[in-house]
């Protein structure tokens, strides 16, 4: 059963930085695109960013374009994402999803992590 597990999240204040981690196992992860949705209290979960198979393709939504940056590594089998500058309206659920090609649709993927609580204090 593919398992993918994030952490990472924690309390910090606005301006400041994270960096999300999500192990996968019992997937082939290099053949996988991978994906950070987030969902905060109350909204429905929203795309965030996504990166190819290879690492040379990504996107990003634009309210954390020049800000989150996306990465992986493919030897650890793990997929990462820089938050910088973070804001209040950052807050959220943030969870990883695999599936093969990568989309901003969240239906179309197939995996999914339980989450981890990101939290931007004013």
């Amino acid at each position: 059963q593919v398992q993918l597990v994030e952490s990472g999240g924690g309390l910090v204040q606005a301006g400041g930085s994270l960096r999300l981690s999500c192990a996968a196992s019992r997937l082939t992860f290099s053949s996988y695109a991978m994906a950070w949705f987030r969902q905060a209290p109350g909204k429905e979960r929203e795309f965030v960013t996504a990166i190819n198979w290879s690492g040379t393709g990504t996107e990003y939504a634009d309210s954390v374009k020049g800000r989150f940056t996306i990465s992986r590594d493919n030897a650890k089998n793990t997929v990462y994402l820089q938050m910088n500058s973070l804001k209040p309206e950052d807050t959220a659920v943030y969870y990883c999803a695999a599936r093969r090609g990568y989309t901003r649709v969240l239906d179309e993927y197939n995996y999914w992590g339980q989450g981890t609580q990101v939290t931007v204090s004013s």
